[in-house]
């Protein structure tokens, strides 16, 4: 694998990435730091978790112009608060290298001081399309001078209806613009806007969708209904910093307070609340104080955290798509995880199917705790480089189990 150096990046990046501690790039970012940094079109296929915001960000803040006000030079739009946030957060250290802006607008906060930013000027912007075009339709947001262009899982936008305003913004930046766009699929209305709004794109394709968290032990467990919230307790407690994922917002806000009645510190996220409390829900998981978040799949989708132990389906995911996105906030950048699904007993047969179509062969086995007589337990492992492969969570238990392999 090249180094940073090797891959063309300034002395200046270099240092200011191995003061983070990452010295080695991952794949995506090997594959497609050179052609960025050429200003060359690019259409990268990667999975969440794989490294992307490094993987566009360098290049942009190596070729990024400063601007003038109210006319970022970079655009780069998410499709939701928390992701927006989230590259603002990663590119900031590397952007004060350059003495580049960055800065995040997305809906849920006021308006003023995204605003008031933009008046002073901004290099780089990251944003949900929603509140750019508000933005733009106030006049306080013009693209006609914005260079490049980064729309992040783009797979997500059109799967929450976000690509005609996603087409509305293009249409506003710069005839000579360069555009990257990453994505776990690169098929269907995605391959559109490729086609329309990309010039003889390079294309990376590194772990495709399908291999998002192949590195977690992935279980099925079978239980009435009555069980779930014990033995969701037993999982967080066991495993360590848990999503819990919920079909609706009203189910995510009573997981939680039963959860908390249980002795368990919870926070819900999802679209119902303000961005302040989401806010809080993610800082307070992170620093521990909250052992799970109780997530909806739209909120979740723009969560990342490090060092997510596991991943339990509380409700069904609506699809495999869905269960690959869903689980891929645990076992990132080659680490280790767990992800458990619960299984009701008029679930059996559609989650049978699920995991045929995942590539996870069934292998029931007995349950493992007696207080459970209802559960049993198919334990699987998506074999990617055959090398077992084990852990402990934050509190130092071991967490294999079973038979596992990567």
């Amino acid at each position: 694998m090249p180094s940073f150096t090797d891959l063309g990046l300034a002395p200046d990046l270099v240092d200011a990435l191995s003061a983070r501690g990452v010295t080695a790039p991952f794949p995506i970012q090997a594959a497609t730091i050179p052609d960025a940094l050429e200003g060359r079109d690019i259409c990268g296929r990667a999975p969440t978790g794989s490294g992307k915001t490094i993987a566009f960000g360098l290049p942009i803040v190596e070729r990024v112009q400063p601007a003038r006000p109210r006319r970022p030079s970079c655009l780069i739009l998410a499709p939701t608060r928390e992701l927006a946030a989230q590259i603002a957060r990663e590119l900031e250290p590397l952007a004060v290298t350059r003495g580049h802006r960055v800065f995040a607008v997305y809906g849920g906060v006021g308006y003023e001081p995204q605003k008031r930013a933009l008046r002073k000027g901004v290099e780089i912007l990251v944003g949900c399309p929603g509140r750019l075009e508000d933005l733009i339709g106030q006049r306080a947001l013009v693209l006609d001078k914005t260079e490049i262009v980064v729309v992040d899982e783009a797979d997500r936008m059109a799967d929450m209806g976000f690509l005609p305003a996603v087409r509305r913004l293009l249409d506003q930046t710069s005839m000579d613009r360069q555009t990257l766009l990453f994505s776990a699929t690169l098929d269907g209305d995605v391959a559109v806007v490729t086609r329309d709004y990309q010039t003889n794109a390079v294309r990376h394709e590194v772990a495709g969708v399908e291999t998002d968290a192949a590195d977690a032990d992935h279980r099925f467990e079978r239980m009435t209904g009555e069980a779930r919230i014990g033995r969701l307790a037993e999982v967080i407690e066991d495993e360590g910093p848990t999503i819990v994922f919920c079909r609706t917002r009203h189910g995510a806000d009573k997981l939680a307070k039963k959860l908390g009645q249980a002795g368990v510190p919870a926070a819900p996220i999802h679209g119902g609340l303000s961005q302040g409390k989401r806010d809080r829900a993610l800082t307070e998981f992170r620093k521990g104080r909250v052992h799970a978040l109780i997530a909806t799949d739209v909120a979740a989708r723009g969560i990342h955290v490090d060092d997510v132990a596991c991943v339990v389906h509380f409700d069904p995911p609506e699809d495999a798509k869905t269960y690959v996105h869903r689980s891929g906030r645990t076992a990132r950048k080659g680490a280790t995880g767990v992800v458990v699904s619960f299984v009701l007993p008029d679930q059996v047969r559609s989650s049978l199917g699920l995991q045929r179509e995942l590539g996870l062969v069934e292998n029931d086995r007995k349950p493992r705790d007696k207080a459970h007589p209802n559960a049993t337990n198919g334990r699987h492992r998506r074999r990617r480089n055959g090398a077992p492969q084990g852990g402990k969570n934050r509190n130092g238990r071991n967490r294999d189990r079973g038979p596992r392999s990567s």
